[in-house]
């Protein structure tokens, strides 16, 4: 089995980050890729209700790890002392990917591909002068006059998922095991 691959897609809020990773994902989905997502979050995520008995297990019991099965789904919580990285993450959780989508992680060193929309920010995070610039494999805009030394994908070019899927898969990393 090959090793898992990682990208992350960063920008700033509201700009599409999870559209972007919707779509993409069900594109590698199609083209046969086995595609698992990582959402980054800088608060704590409440995913479950409280007073439910797994949210009791988790918050009163104090359980260092509490899985929610049910059919066909399975939802980990785990209380976590790090603040881990994106590459930590999948190897701990998603073995087995072809490919890992994380959303956000914009510091951690590896390959990113930006969601630039001016009407939102009004610049992109990506800077040539930047010693990780080499990370940035490509920027995704809506702005028909953005240019950059980065591939440029736009929104309104035909096929501009199709070329990004390919790009993503090329330019992923390995996540070493």
């Amino acid at each position: 089995m090959a090793a898992s691959r990682i990208i992350s897609i960063v920008g700033s809020k509201n700009t599409g980050k999870t559209t972007l990773i919707v779509a993409l994902a069900s594109e590698l989905n199609r083209r046969g890729r086995r595609v698992m997502t990582i959402k980054h979050s800088h608060h704590p995520v409440e995913a479950d209700r409280p007073g439910s008995d797994s949210w009791r297990h988790f918050h009163e019991g104090r359980a260092e790890r509490v899985v929610l099965a049910s059919s066909g789904q399975r939802i980990v919580f785990e209380h976590a002392a790090d603040d881990a990285g994106p590459m930590d993450i999948a190897r701990r959780y998603l073995d087995g990917a072809d490919l890992v989508l994380a959303e956000g992680f914009k510091q951690a060193p590896i390959p990113k591909i930006e969601v630039y929309r001016p009407s939102v920010a009004a610049e992109p995070f990506y800077r040539a002068s930047a010693p990780d610039a080499e990370l940035w494999a490509a920027i995704v805009t809506d702005d028909y006059a953005f240019e950059t030394d980065r591939p440029v994908i736009r929104f309104q070019d035909t096929m501009w998922l199709q070329l990004l899927a390919g790009l993503a898969w090329e330019r992923a990393v390995e996540v070493p095991s």
